[in-house]
């Protein structure tokens, strides 16, 4: 933990973090505040970082209720309110109190090792920050809840009765080829059904997103997310090689893979739908019958890895940090929301009775953890760390949960349950490398056309794209990016799980040897929270920062050499 021990009451602890007219005095105070010496400066940032966390918690709670349910009006409404009529404003201000920071002659006489990274970031954002771009920024969220908006009606009817698209993910496991077929084609055809209105969104954000970096100062929107995502350790080439290593270490395995399970099911060609499947014909894992049995096991999974995480993870069991089911209006995902005054987690996701659900249920609460460690951090800046490192903390708890996957499944389900999730890190790999390299090419030529979109998309899926055929579904496997989240809402937010996928399998290999020092090492890295660059960050927990195609086969060799030890 941190050792500063400086407090602040700034902020009043009723405040309606909602309304502008509560928060601009505050803001403005801090602007208009005396500076005298480094002391004072000190002071400010940690009054800043009080008043930064209101205003986030209380964006972070509407967008909560606005996810959990997206056909209620007044949460939307009031969600849409704040990014409308509050978040321009908070940017504007917040720009203003960066210039302050940043010019500041008492920034140099701050002690560099604590305040170093926060400054350095400050500088980057007052760098990038353009009036201009203010409603642009706006508009670009208002799409984006659009598209939520659009993912969250999707209803699907099969056989007589209507599923959410999670839900329907079930069928995906059937032992019955027909059905899985018919399952396949319905949910694909319902998303495609909108797939216009998806392209419509998309060019929009292409358009605005390209026009945000202009104003800017950068050549294109790649350039100008680099800086704002504070990518100070690594580079476009980087990604390229991660890119390479992909193509060159990850997909000859994941094709293999594809064969072999082709051969397994005696299927040729493989199809879209016989990817989830046992190749054994046994019916599909049911790792648990509702949310409630979830949290149980859950809870007594941690409770037998480590009196530690148990500990943080009984504390989200307050019937108000946990939102776990599937149901109509639902948005898609999960995801994990740090209430930032409240320094508590908040999960969201839409269990469907899936091991998919298990892995993805201890992945959020991996980032739970990481906002646990770190709450004692005085800067709210310093308890969100690099997503680079943030998803370390989600992807390892993922692996390190082996051991103890018998709080689910008997002892031949957890190596069925170790298979699959070995098989799918393999394939994710390729995936994100395709959908960054998507992303890439699409920002560096904005002034593409839907036709060139597309034919790029194709050339990308054939260099990274699975063993299979999509024969007569050519039209689905054209438009299949737009089921990636990620590409609409948080553009260039997608490699940052490669490159954590990468630093979680050097984790996952501390605990084959040391289980007791991996976890030690992983609580030891993420009370660090932000605090540290992201090097640093990889070091504290015993990784190396490399994502390259020498790094990625050393894993990759562990990971086939496990599932040569696992039966099919």
């Amino acid at each position: 933990m941190t050792t500063t021990t400086t407090t602040t009451e700034f902020v009043p602890a009723d405040l309606d973090a909602r309304q502008w007219a509560n928060l601009e005095p505050l803001y403005q105070a801090l602007i208009d505040r005396e500076l005298k010496c480094s002391g004072c400066l000190e002071q400010l940032l940690l009054d800043r970082s009080e008043l930064d966390a209101s205003a986030s918690e209380a964006f972070g709670l509407l967008y909560i209720a606005m996810t959990c349910d997206t056909e209620d009006k007044a949460k939307k409404s009031a969600y849409l309110d704040f990014v409308e009529n509050v978040q321009p404003k908070l940017k504007t201000i917040s720009f203003d109190l960066d210039k302050t920071i940043a010019s500041s002659p008492h920034r140099g006489d701050l002690d560099q090792d604590r305040y170093g990274v926060l400054l350095r970031g400050i500088e980057a954002d007052v760098s990038i920050f353009r009036e201009e771009n203010v409603p642009l920024q706006t508009e670009d969220a208002k799409l984006c809840q659009q598209y939520n908006e659009l993912c969250g009606a999707m209803m699907v009817t099969f056989r007589g009765k209507e599923y959410t698209m999670p839900l329907m993910a079930k069928f995906a496991q059937d032992n019955d080829r027909a059905t899985r077929e018919e399952a396949w084609r319905a949910s694909t055809e319902r998303r495609y059904q909108d797939h216009e209105k998806f392209d419509d969104l998309f060019d929009q954000m292409v358009k605005l997103r390209h026009q945000i970096a202009l104003n800017a100062g950068f050549d294109n929107y790649r350039e100008y997310m680099f800086k704002e995502k504070h990518r100070f350790d690594y580079t476009p080439s980087d990604c390229v090689a991660f890119h390479q290593g992909a193509q060159e270490v990850c997909v000859p395995l994941m094709r293999k893979l594809d064969r072999e399970r082709a051969k397994a099911l005696g299927v040729d060609p493989l199809r879209p739908w016989d990817l989830s499947v046992d190749v054994q014909g046994r019916d599909p894992l049911r790792p648990f019958d509702g949310a409630d049995e979830l949290v149980e096991k859950t809870s007594r999974l941690f409770r037998a890895m480590h009196e530690d995480l148990s500990n943080l993870f009984e504390q989200m069991r307050d019937g108000e940090s946990l939102d776990l089911d599937s149901r109509k209006g639902k948005a898609p995902g999960g995801y994990q929301e740090s209430l930032d005054r409240k320094r508590k987690p908040f999960i969201f996701m839409n269990a469907a009775g899936l091991h998919h659900d298990v892995v993805t249920m201890v992945h959020e609460v991996g980032h739970a953890f990481h906002c646990q460690l770190s709450r004692d951090e005085p800067l709210v800046q310093y308890r969100h760390a690099p997503m680079e490192f943030c998803e370390v903390a989600s992807m390892s708890m993922e692996l390190i949960a082996y051991p103890y996957l018998g709080e689910f499944y008997d002892e031949a389900e957890q190596a069925r349950a170790k298979r699959d999730h070995l098989e799918r890190i393999v394939g994710l790999l390729p995936w994100v490398a395709c959908v960054d390299a998507f992303q890439h090419w699409i920002y560096a030529n904005p002034e593409h056309s839907r036709e060139q979109r597309t034919a790029h998309w194709l050339e990308l899926r054939d260099r990274f794209g699975l063993d299979l055929s999509w024969e007569g579904l050519e039209h689905y496997r054209e438009s299949a990016w737009h089921r990636q989240i990620h590409i609409f809402e948080v553009p260039f937010y997608y490699i940052e799980y490669g490159i954590a996928q990468l630093g979680a399998l050097q984790l996952w290999q501390q605990s084959l040897e040391s289980e007791a020092g991996a976890i030690e090492n992983y609580q030891k890295a993420l009370t660090l929270g932000g605090s540290k660059p992201l090097p640093e960050l990889f070091e504290t927990a015993g990784l190396t920062f490399g994502f390259g195609p020498s790094t990625m086969k050393s894993l990759m060799d562990e990971v086939e050499t496990k599932l040569a030890s696992l039966p099919a």
